[in-house]
């Protein structure tokens, strides 16, 4: 029989433990500092110094291609975006590639559409793992990119290599769309962000040349529900906050928005009340128990992040378009 008194208790006692250690382990490199979101929740705001070197060198490399294309998350299509980077490329043809559309909800992702499309953005929404989606790319590039010389006065005619640069958040699937890009396997890619860890050229197939760089966070998380999201796509690494604290928040925008996905994946007849409580409720119908039947948590908040990382806990998209 587990304990269910201890569930909630042992979050919170869990959560601060890691993040003393967290605190402990950060170095200065990572120039973090302790901020107040817009919802006046405290929480560290954090812009590593190798990401403020990475977003110098885009600037320094981008005469050296012919478009940005830039990687985003379809699920938080703002969010993955970047201010900084935008105000770096200046009138560099860009091309934003949203992708993850297999994890999206269907209804927001139309919606999401529809707001790219009538604001303009040379925009593509693809899943990376889809070969024929990714073929789009590179011919939606070439035609920004000549339409663009046209309208310059130049001439539209193919003249040297056609150069592409690759930029966005991390774990956005960079790595496994250069590869699919290439058709062979180009670049390092898995669930794990900053798999790239320096600007590299990699030849791809014909006359396409493309510069990988390092993922680019945004330098300011507005809310704690913004900082979570990055969280639970796996932007930011799980070591930042710990995966006890993104599983509960990931529990609880669950448990408000779709219930019955986490009773029908965990086979559980009704949701407890707290986090704390369905996450046991969680390991026991997964048999996650420890000895003298304490629920082993540690090994239920890796499941629920893998279980909603690949979509097995429903179709979501966090952001939504904005009003006006």
């Amino acid at each position: 029989m587990l304990n269910v008194i201890s569930a909630d208790n042992y979050l919170k006692v869990n959560i601060l433990r890691n993040e003393m250690a967290k605190k402990a382990k950060r170095s200065y490199s990572e120039d973090i500092t302790l901020t107040e979101y817009r919802d006046h929740t405290k929480a560290f705001n954090w812009f590593p110094g190798h990401m403020a070197k990475a977003m110098k060198q885009v600037g320094e490399k981008l005469k050296m291609v012919d478009i940005v294309l830039e990687l985003r998350d379809a699920r938080i299509p703002l969010l993955s975006g970047n201010e900084d980077l935008k105000k770096v490329l200046g009138n560099k043809c860009r091309l934003i590639v949203l992708n993850k559309v297999n994890l999206c909800d269907p209804e927001k992702l139309a919606d999401w559409k529809k707001w790219f499309d009538d604001n303009g953005e040379h925009h593509i929404f693809i899943n990376v793992l889809d070969r024929n989606a990714v073929k789009l790319i590179t011919e939606k590039s070439r035609e920004i990119v000549v339409a663009n010389r046209i309208a310059s006065g130049g001439s539209g005619e193919k003249t040297r290599k056609f150069r592409m640069m690759m930029v966005g958040l991390p774990n956005t699937g960079k790595s496994t769309l250069i590869n699919s890009l290439g058709g062979r396997k180009a670049a390092k890619s898995g669930d794990k962000p900053g798999l790239t860890q320096s600007q590299q050229w990699i030849k791809l197939a014909g006359d396409i040349e493309l510069l990988d760089t390092p993922g680019i966070m945004p330098r300011k998380i507005e809310t704690r529900e913004e900082g979570m999201w990055l969280c639970a796509t796996h932007a930011i690494k799980d070591q930042i906050l710990g995966q006890e604290e993104v599983a509960c928040f990931v529990v609880e925008y669950l448990m408000k928005y779709f219930p019955k996905n986490l009773e029908e994946k965990y086979n559980i007849d009704k949701l407890a009340t707290s986090s704390g409580e369905v996450l046991e409720q969680i390991s026991l119908s997964r048999g996650f128990i420890k000895k003298k039947g304490v629920a082993d948590f540690d090994r239920t908040f890796a499941t629920v992040l893998s279980d909603f990382r690949k979509g097995e806990l429903g179709l979501i998209t966090f952001e939504n378009i904005p009003m006006l």
